[in-house]
C-alpha cells in the first residue's frame, strides 16, 4: 500500500475503508474481470486518483481487502496458546476452507492477476500466500518438538503438501469444507 509522501492534503482513512469495502462488495456481486477502477470509486465515493494513492492497481486493491478480512481468522496463534499445534492447524485449515467456500471466486481471480504482472505476484506471495506458509511451518516445527509430529517428518515438506492440497481443489473448484481439513490434519498427524 502506497502512503501519501507529496506533503500535499492529508490522506483520509475513512477513503481507504470504503474503497476496499467497495472493491469486495462489487467484485463478489459481478466478479472479478466485471469491476472496473472507476465503478470501485463511484461505489466508494472517491476520486480515481485516491484509490492510486493507495494501490498500483485494482488487484492490490482488493488482494488489501481480503487480506484484511481474513485476519480475523488466518492470524497466527500466540506463542503461549495452550492448544497442541494439531488443533491449532485444523482449526487454521477450517477457517481458511470456510472463507475459500465463500470468496474463491476472489482468490483464483487474484491468482490468474499474479501469473499476468510480476510485480502483483510478488505482491501476492508475500502478503498473502508466504505468512500463511510460515505459520504453518512453524506450527509443525512446534508439534515436532514437541512429540506430536513424526521425527523424520520434514516440516517444510509437509507444509507444502498441506497448501498444495488446498491450492489444488481452489484452482480446480474441489470442495473445500471442515471434512477436508480434518482429513489433512488426521494424516499428518496419524
Amino acid at each position: 500500500m502506497k502512503t501519501d509522501t507529496t506533503g500535499g492534503r492529508p490522506v483520509n482513512a475513512h477513503a481507504g475503508d470504503a474503497l476496499k469495502a467497495a472493491a469486495l462488495r462489487l467484485v463478489r456481486l459481478n466478479g472479478y474481470d466485471s469491476v472496473s477502477i472507476t465503478a470501485i470509486t463511484k461505489e466508494a465515493g472517491v476520486a480515481r486518483q485516491t484509490l492510486y494513492n493507495r494501490w498500483n492497481t485494482k488487484a492490490d486493491l482488493v488482494l488489501d481487502a481480503v487480506f484484511e478480512e481474513t485476519q480475523d481468522y488466518a492470524a497466527p496463534p500466540r506463542e503461549d496458546d495452550p492448544r497442541s499445534a494439531r488443533d491449532l492447524i485444523e482449526e487454521f485449515l477450517i477457517g481458511v476452507f470456510s472463507h475459500l467456500t465463500a470468496n474463491g471466486d476472489i482468490l483464483r481471480a487474484l491468482i490468474a492477476a499474479a501469473q499476468l504482472d510480476a510485480s502483483f505476484q510478488t505482491t501476492f506471495y508475500s502478503k498473502f500466500v508466504h505468512p500463511r506458509e510460515r505459520m504453518i511451518t512453524e506450527l509443525l516445527d512446534r508439534a515436532k518438538k514437541q512429540g506430536e509430529l513424526a521425527t523424520d517428518r520434514d516440516p517444510d515438506l509437509v507444509s507444502s503438501l498441506i497448501h498444495g492440497a488446498f491450492w489444488y481443489r481452489l484452482l480446480n473448484r474441489g470442495t473445500l469444507d471442515a471434512a477436508f481439513a480434518k482429513a489433512i490434519t488426521a494424516d499428518i498427524f496419524n
